[in-house]
């Protein structure tokens, strides 16, 4: 008989770490430090639980570094070799870089630590996961729209820039005038109708910006996203690990079938000679 070894440590610390309960705990601390670093917002609060909002920060932080010395034992390299496990190396860094002098900035990235929501929640993993395999496909579609954005920049700075120099003085003028356009906001009033006044056929420039822009490209970005979601979602470009979805089958009545099967052997019995 072969005897097989027990784990080593490592392993049963690492499947500990990883276990669900303890993975519960640490999405009940992210979130914990997302109210009190909102709270910390707030100077009434801070002014009457200012000692306690520190008590609990400190309290956070160390669970968060136990978490990652944890995992370094556990996996030792192997941890980083996972982009997730370094994104949390990265936030839990930051926050234990002393934060004073110039690097007072980083205590505002403390807020950054809610974003680990992001890991240790299946579905919201696989949401990014699906954005990240998305992006080369959603970069040919915003080259697409650079190239409409500057196609349309050069035209309207040609023909307005005269009578319109704080829209379309100058090039860079013109293509934020015409992001402003492409989001709809006030662009009517704020922007079309004014060079209208003065361009009357301006509308056919107009219309055509938004219809290109607004409409078809975007809606070409919504569609890649779209698409590609459902290809992560229907297991096509699951990440490893997330099993894919099982094909819908319609259910059987087991129990309608075999009496139809008994019926039909009763008749057959019946038609037999002698029967």
């Amino acid at each position: 008989m072969t005897h097989t070894s027990p784990p080593s440590w490592r392993v049963r610390l690492g499947a500990w770490i990883e276990s669900a309960p303890v993975q519960h705990v640490i999405v009940g601390v992210i979130l914990l430090n997302a109210v009190t670093l909102g709270m910390e917002t707030s100077p009434f609060l801070v002014s009457r639980a200012g000692p306690v909002l520190l008590t609990i920060e400190t309290a956070v932080l160390t669970i968060f570094v136990l978490e990652i010395l944890l995992k370094l034992a556990a996996f030792g390299p192997r941890f980083f070799s996972s982009a997730w496990n370094v994104f949390d190396f990265v936030i839990i860094g930051i926050s234990v870089v002393p934060a004073a002098g110039p690097l007072t900035v980083l205590r505002t990235l403390r807020i950054l630590r809610a974003l680990r929501l992001l890991r240790t929640l299946p579905r919201l993993r696989l949401i990014v996961e699906g954005v990240l395999r998305v992006l080369p496909d959603m970069g040919w579609v915003f080259l697409l729209l650079m190239v409409v954005f500057y196609v349309f920049g050069v035209i309207g700075t040609n023909l307005f820039r005269g009578a319109f120099p704080e829209f379309f003085g100058d090039l860079g003028r013109t293509m934020f005038t015409l992001f402003q356009v492409m989001t709809l906001e006030s662009w009517s009033m704020a922007v079309a109708r004014p060079v209208m006044d003065h361009y009357p056929w301006a509308w056919i420039y107009f219309v055509a910006f938004v219809l290109t822009a607004s409409f078809i490209v975007l809606n070409l970005v919504i569609g890649v996203v779209v698409t590609a979601f459902q290809g992560v979602m229907q297991g096509v470009d699951a990440p490893p690990g997330v099993p894919p979805v099982p094909e819908h089958r319609p259910t059987v009545n087991i129990e309608r079938e075999l009496e139809e099967l008994h019926a039909k052997m009763d008749r057959l019995l019946r038609s037999l000679p002698g029967r």
